[in-house]
């Protein structure tokens, strides 16, 4: 794809030189010249009156586009346990396969997980693709890039969906970089466009301010991942009358980068992203050692402890506590917010709670919008309070 400027048509207005923000434009002699600063961004085509400027864009679409055909589902696991988002894939997986009237696959990776298959066909899907390799052991995204890549295009699925989680985060845009095609991240809704028959994939953007739809129409798969968390777990159908099959990749290559060590984060002893009861902390704590009324409440409660970005930017609690846009996206059915304003990013990942009780002595503080209870008082007097009262009712 390359800019072209008409010098004949030309006039030197310097209309392009105000529009482009690069300074990737210069006049000489009254005409306009692209420098090595352009991005090809087209701005500059948008506004030129005379017509001089143009782009030339190469074809970039599939030749055999109609071709694909198919949803899939990375089945995510770890040491032999399917990723709950993967159940959540399957259920939204499901829809979107009987709009396009197509078969729902499910891709399962890894070593001695052949077990897992009828799992993935009794929660709905039609076929499991399954690689089982010792090679696959550790969840290096290299070795499984390789796999799904050589996997995509043998079978040409049109649509290849993976969970927003720390591992699909690392993989799949490596497969989608591969694969040369699109991959919309973060989505938090997907859907069909009925006329062209496109995935509409929904995600938030400029902050959560606003929520954007992206489509893939000249490439194949369409890619995303999905927050977990967002998407209604998949029913379990206890006939199950799918079929696996097993597939052999013959040259799989020992991956450059060895795992010496997994650290499991004992800090988190109840999953956030499962948990069903949180108690999250922010800057109204005050100081990294105050979490201890957030953590007393939380074991009273069997609760996560979950906690705002700026806690974590502050070194006060580990980043696997975050809960947010650039953290975890949680569902549970009680969500205690304590000294949390109520920033968008924030809540972004925890305004599919249940119910929302927050506590915060800033009576216009933004968690009060959306929260279903709202405390306004010292949370410092308030929490031990409840924390008090909670465990005479554990206790009794």
């Amino acid at each position: 794809m390359g800019i072209k400027i008409d010098l004949n048509k030309c006039m030197g207005c310097k209309l392009c030189v105000k529009a482009c923000m690069y300074g990737a434009i210069d006049i000489v002699e009254k005409k306009a010249y692209i420098n090595s600063k352009c991005i090809l961004c087209g701005t500059c085509v948008s506004v030129c009156k005379y017509d001089a400027i143009s782009i030339d864009k190469k074809d970039k679409s599939v030749p055999d586009i109609d071709n694909y055909k198919g949803v899939w589902v990375f089945a995510e696991q770890r040491e032999g346990v399917l990723a709950n988002v993967t159940f959540e894939l399957l259920g939204e997986g499901r829809k979107l396969a009987d709009r396009l009237e197509v078969e729902l696959s499910a891709v399962l990776l890894g070593d001695k997980v052949s077990n897992l298959a009828k799992e993935l066909i009794s929660f709905g899907a039609d076929k499991t693709y399954v690689v089982d390799n010792p090679t696959l052991k550790n969840c290096l995204d290299e070795s499984y890039c390789d796999v799904l890549v050589e996997l995509i295009k043998e079978h040409r699925p049109e649509i290849f969906l993976a969970g927003a989680t720390s591992f699909g985060r690392s993989l799949i845009p490596k497969v989608a970089a591969t694969l040369e095609t699109g991959l919309t991240a973060d989505c938090t809704e997907l859907g069909i466009d009925e006329e062209k028959g496109l995935l509409l994939q929904t995600r938030p953007a400029f902050g959560g301010n606003i929520m954007a739809t992206i489509i893939c129409p000249n490439k194949r798969p369409q890619m995303a991942t999905v927050r977990p968390k967002v998407m209604k777990k998949a029913q379990k159908n206890l006939v199950g009358g799918g079929e696996v099959i097993e597939k052999t990749i013959l040259e799989l290559a020992s991956p450059r980068v060895k795992l010496l060590d997994f650290i499991e984060d004992l800090t988190e002893k109840v999953n956030l992203e499962e948990a069903e009861i949180i108690v999250s902390g922010g800057r109204g704590l005050g100081k990294a050692e105050n979490f201890k009324i957030i953590e007393e409440l939380a074991s009273v409660l069997g609760a996560a402890v979950g906690a705002s970005r700026p806690v974590v930017d502050a070194g006060w609690i580990p980043y696997s506590h975050q809960i947010g846009q650039t953290g975890k996206t949680v569902s549970p059915k009680l969500y205690i917010a304590c000294g949390i304003s109520g920033a968008i990013q924030h809540l972004a990942g925890a305004q599919t709670s249940d119910c929302i009780i927050a506590i915060n002595k800033d009576a216009n503080a933004p968690i009060f919008d959306v929260a279903t209870y709202g405390v306004v008082g010292d949370l410092f007097e308030i929490i031990p309070i409840v924390t008090a009262k909670f465990k005479q009712v554990v206790g009794g």
